[in-house]
């Protein structure tokens, strides 16, 4: 009966207009059994949902975190390339100025010793690098190297407490010598006359002297002069004008190693070999001419 009591109302309100009142108002009163039957299915899908868009928003937070680190890596790692793109540039307009051969190479180490100040480099003999071969940064001259390997040299500081070279004032010519102090940021020149004509801001320049460092080069700039009446000798103290402490990239002069006998020698011979040149280059010409008959002697024979 109830199945033929449901078909028949399927029917009528297919067919006709009049259940649509009654079909409102049963809507309108099981409304709330709807909801209630809906509840478990809708606190299920929003509890779903919270713990999805809760691990989701974990996740994408952990991504941007990783992002951001990832960028503050890069921001930090472009610092740094601006930063040594300024460095090679600066060793390159170095690098215009000086005259002899050069060789760039970079610090990959620092000798560990307090009392030592020596650094390592990635150049050796494989790359023509000898024992005394002079070392500058885009400042001025670093030291020299006292160590040469396959692949590597250890390099000497102009700061060490063993090393001396001789400078002279860019200023007047004064001659003297500057020896490291263990102090990377300061040099002493020594025997330095009370009376001498040196002040403070004077640029101290390498004077060639030894063969061993070329003329010209900058080493360090007075900063302070001391002058005492009882002693004979003024105490002159100067700041390396080479960046000692942190310069990372470097330069190798590759000067001419010869002495000054050789070089008068191999001058003396090249010249030599120039006039042999130019003497069998002359006799040839004078022979032709010789041998070339005069316009006017020709035209008599004929």
């Amino acid at each position: 009966m109830l199945a033929v009591l449901s078909a028949v109302l399927m029917v009528v309100d297919a067919r006709f207009e009049g259940l649509k009142p009654v079909r409102s108002q049963m809507g309108l009163v099981l409304t709330p059994f709807y909801w209630l039957a809906d509840l478990p299915v809708r606190l299920w899908e929003g509890a779903t949902q919270q713990i999805s868009t809760r691990s989701e928003l974990m996740a994408e937070n952990e991504k941007l975190k990783a992002e951001a680190l990832l960028l503050q890596r890069r921001l930090q790692k472009l610092a740094a390339l601006t930063e040594q793109n300024v460095r090679l540039r600066e060793l390159l307009n170095s690098a215009a100025l000086v005259d002899e051969e050069v060789l760039v190479s970079e610090l990959i180490g620092v000798d560990p010793n307090p009392y030592t100040h020596r650094i390592l480099i990635d150049k050796g003999e494989r790359d023509g690098v000898f024992v005394g071969q002079p070392v500058l940064d885009a400042r001025g001259l670093m030291g020299q190297v006292v160590e040469t390997m396959p692949y590597t040299s250890r390099v000497l500081l102009l700061t060490d407490t063993t090393h001396s070279i001789p400078v002279q004032v860019n200023r007047n010519g004064l001659r003297t010598i500057a020896v490291g102090t263990g102090n990377p940021e300061r040099l002493e020149l020594r025997y330095v006359a009370d009376t001498a004509d040196i002040k403070e801001g004077d640029l101290l320049v390498s004077s060639g002297l030894g063969q061993r460092f070329p003329a010209g080069y900058p080493v360090a700039t007075v900063s302070e002069v001391i002058h005492d009446s009882g002693q004979p000798f003024a105490i002159v103290r100067a700041v390396p004008t080479a960046a000692l402490n942190r310069s990372r990239y470097l330069l190798l002069v590759f000067s001419d190693r010869r002495t000054p006998e050789q070089r008068a020698n191999d001058s003396a011979e090249a010249q030599e070999a120039a006039d042999r040149q130019a003497s069998q280059q002359a006799t040839p010409s004078a022979a032709a001419e010789n041998l070339t008959p005069a316009a006017g002697e020709g035209t008599d024979e004929r």
